[in-house]
């Protein structure tokens, strides 16, 4: 029996590697979209990467960009995937304030171009939307798949737009075409603009004596933070599930800015008071103050549920990036 392929898009992304490894773990051969750039940028995947011509490579990279059609069909044609994992979008909350269009363009109609693609090949593919919690913004929590979705940034409008699109060719050509509305998820692997590794890592450098301080915005926005880890197995158990469906994957619990603040500096021995300073460049301008979800619907139809809980996360970000800096410090019971 043939082992089933899969289509990563934003495969070079903190969820795309972890995702990658799973499914390579599962006997998949795996197929990722990557942009083209003057410097690499596979750092994440480096080590799952064999050569081309090595007959027992399963990892296969493609060249395209979400904003070109024409390459997202010819990266699927090549990939004759089972099924697609969409994970790809400009995905910095604050950054698309700053540039509304072009996250409009990648993050919502990107998904388009997906879906169309995979519409005409006339293929049984199953499709994964990577949703986002910021769809909810201000909705009261918990925030379950009932939850009205109230978006407060361009991203998450895209987002918003994206998850409609992939609702609506559901519906209208019968595609198995799935929404995974994943909370924050978190690990050594976040890109060093979000927040949760902007601490660790900044702790790091400053035991490193290279950083004095770290700026930061809103301290009191409240998130739910799981692991990016746990959360890809959540993925593929939606892209397996009898029917296609959309599911919330979260923790259930909510910790603020501070809170991971506060856990992060005292694993080291130190008062995040001393080190952190508040630009007001970082705050949004529209907040979102609380999210929080509610798995059940995952717990009950897909059997899954986190196994990181919030101190061991921020634990495991802060010893990888001592670790990346050469830090020996000794940790706080």
């Amino acid at each position: 029996m043939a082992s089933k392929s899969a289509l990563i898009t934003g495969i070079t992304g903190q969820d795309g590697s972890y995702l990658a490894e799973f499914l390579l773990g599962k006997g998949y051969t795996v197929h990722g979209i990557i942009r083209r750039a003057s410097t690499f940028n596979t750092k994440r995947i480096d080590h799952l990467i064999k050569d081309m011509h090595d007959p027992s490579a399963k990892l296969i990279l493609y060249y395209g960009d979400f904003t070109d059609s024409s390459s997202v069909s010819q990266a699927l044609a090549q990939a004759e995937p089972d099924e697609v994992y969409h994970l790809a979008a400009q995905s910095h909350v604050r950054t698309s304030f700053d540039i509304p269009e072009y996250t409009g363009d990648v993050t919502g109609l990107g998904t388009v171009r997906i879906l169309e693609a995979i519409r005409r090949s006339k293929k049984n593919i199953r499709f994964y939307q990577a949703s986002s919690s910021e769809m909810f913004g201000n909705a009261p929590a918990p925030q379950s798949e009932k939850t009205p979705f109230n978006p407060q940034s361009p991203y998450a409008c895209s987002k918003v737009f994206a998850y409609h699109m992939t609702a609506n060719y559901r519906k209208s050509y019968g595609m198995f075409a799935s929404n995974g509305i994943l909370f924050n998820h978190e690990s050594p692997r976040r890109g060093e603009t979000f927040v949760t590794r902007k601490i660790t890592r900044g702790i790091a450098r400053i035991l490193a004596g290279k950083e004095k301080c770290i700026y930061l915005g809103n301290i009191e926005a409240k998130r739910d933070w799981g692991y990016a880890g746990d959360f890809v197995k959540a993925m593929w158990s939606i892209l397996n599930y009898k029917s296609p469906d959309d599911f919330v994957i979260a923790t259930g619990e909510t910790h603020s800015v501070k809170d991971f603040l506060e856990e992060a500096f005292s694993l080291v021995g130190l008062k995040w008071k001393d080190y952190v300073k508040i630009d007001p460049r970082y705050f949004r301008p529209s907040e979102v103050d609380l999210l929080q979800g509610d798995y059940s619907k995952a717990k009950k139809l897909l059997g899954w549920e986190p196994k990181v809980k919030f101190k061991e996360l921020v634990r495991m970000m802060v010893e990888a990036d001592l670790k990346s800096e050469g830090v020996d410090a000794k940790f706080q019971k």
